[in-house]
């Protein structure tokens, strides 16, 4: 609680702590003010509207800054139908309070509804239209735009109070009364709806004290009701209760038990023998499906076993046969050489072309010794040259950044003379710019083991370190 003059926060004394005025009656009426707004609540709880509505502003003129009585207020007319007044509480609860107040939660719920807001402004254009029609005596007319407002606004209780009215005016006493029982569902404490309700009801069902004898055409014993609407008396019989009529209703009762025990005892059991006769032959059938499938599952098994073995058989005399053309491939191409040779030993692009199938690594080791001696041979006259022609076209290739030709061709040269260092260096440089640095770091320590006093050994051990310290 804070003080009225200064604002301070309040203590347990009857002074302000801040400046000094007597707070004591201020705290009383504080309290009594949030004793009203809880009695509000209490009664918009079981919908007496009315007395909450008379509590709410009770608490609001003894403390105008009760915000949560002022917007409860405002619920309270919004849910009546009284969408300008609702807002208007909201509007002044929002001034006072600007910060974490609910009432800019039940503004915006109105604002951002479009639809809402044309539904509220037409409820309030038609029922002034009505109004109108009731100060000239068209109530007929005003009747129609009654309807039409609570159709939009089936919770707006003044319409359903005129529209009653109008229905007492014209003599519709039944209708009069539906209207108040709906209003008196919307508020429960809703006096205007309880004379409206006692006048209709006196009208439909006189009381003892004020018989006409005019209304009442038989007596009591009858068993018709008689009541009055409009001009006209209505005559209508009265509804028996089945309970009073004992004899029927235990006929009913035995017929049904009966029933239900001849089901028990001469379908029910022919039925389940039947479901469980059928579920036992589906249960048996499932079963001998599910041995032919396991069965079958075996049967694939020892397939695939045998098929698995076979395969590996096969692998194993493809890889055979592979290493038979590998090694007889290149007994060609040295033959092939060494036909050129003898023909016109310059020819070194006819050997070249020859020699281009001949790969080391992929002969066995089980070739003859007169393959390796020729190869050895041919390679003493003619290995310098091939290797200058490879070295040509590597560089070349280099120069021109297609590492990949560069790469064939360098690595063919220092297969036929392994004495240049340009060419271990270049392929090393070859590799290193394709990417391939594991191939790079090889031809590199290469360079570094087999020339160890050059200039490219140098450059080879720059570059080596360069792939260690990018983490390579």
């Amino acid at each position: 609680m804070k003080c009225y003059r200064c604002g301070a926060e309040l203590d347990k004394s009857d002074v302000c702590p801040s400046c000094g005025t007597n707070v004591r009656i201020y705290k009383k009426t504080v309290c009594l003010s949030n004793i009203f707004y809880n009695e509000g609540l209490e009664k918009a709880g079981v919908r007496d509207m009315t007395g909450a509505v008379a509590s709410l502003r009770q608490a609001l003129k003894l403390d105008k800054n009760n915000i949560d009585a002022r917007n409860l207020l405002g619920l309270i007319y919004f849910e009546t139908g009284e969408v300008v007044a609702a807002l208007s509480e909201w509007v002044i609860s929002k001034n006072l309070k600007t910060e974490d107040n609910l009432a800019d939660r039940y503004m915006d719920m109105v604002r951002n509804s479009p639809s809402q807001l044309d539904n509220i402004n037409q409820t309030i254009k038609k029922f002034n239209i009505a109004l109108n029609y009731c100060h000239q005596d068209g109530l007929d007319l005003a009747v129609i735009q009654l309807k039409k407002v609570l159709s939009l606004n089936p919770g707006f209780i003044k319409a359903h109070l005129l529209l009653a009215l109008l229905y007492l005016k014209g003599g519709n006493w039944d209708r009069a009364k539906i209207e108040c029982q709906k209003a008196l569902k919307l508020d429960s404490g809703n006096v205007m709806a309880k004379r409206y309700l006692k006048e209709a009801d006196s009208m439909l069902l006189p009381g003892e004290s004020g018989k006409l004898v005019s209304d009442i055409a038989a007596s009591e014993s009858d068993d018709v009701i008689r009541y009055n609407s409009g001009n006209e008396m209505i005559i209508q019989p009265v509804k028996k209760s089945a309970i009073t009529r004992s004899g029927s209703i235990w006929g009913i009762v035995l017929g049904a038990v009966l029933g239900l025990a001849a089901a028990c005892f001469l379908i029910l059991p022919q039925r389940i023998q039947s479901i469980n006769s059928n579920n036992q032959s589906k249960i048996t059938q499932i079963s001998e499906e599910s041995d032919a499938k396991s069965a079958q599952l075996k049967e694939y098994e020892q397939k695939i076993s045998t098929m698995e073995s076979q395969i590996s058989s096969l692998q194993t005399m493809v890889t055979d046969y592979e290493g038979v053309d590998s090694t007889s491939s290149a007994m060609n191409a040295l033959m092939a050489a060494a036909n050129v040779y003898l023909t016109d030993p310059s020819d070194i692009e006819g050997m070249t072309k020859a020699m281009e199938d001949l790969d080391l690594n992929a002969i066995s080791d089980e070739v003859s010794t007169q393959f390796t001696s020729l190869y050895e041979t041919l390679m003493t006259l003619v290995g310098p040259d091939l290797a200058a022609s490879y070295y040509s076209n590597g560089y070349d290739a280099y120069k021109a950044e297609n590492y990949e030709t560069a790469i064939a061709n360098l690595s063919k040269a220092y297969q036929y003379d392994n004495s240049n260092v340009n060419t271990l260096y270049y392929l090393a440089n070859s590799y290193y710019a394709s990417g391939d640095l594991d191939n790079a770091k090889t031809a590199y320590d290469a360079v570094i083991t087999n020339f160890p006093d050059t200039q490219s050994a140098s450059a080879a051990q720059t570059k080596l370190a360069e792939i260690n310290n990018s983490g390579n």
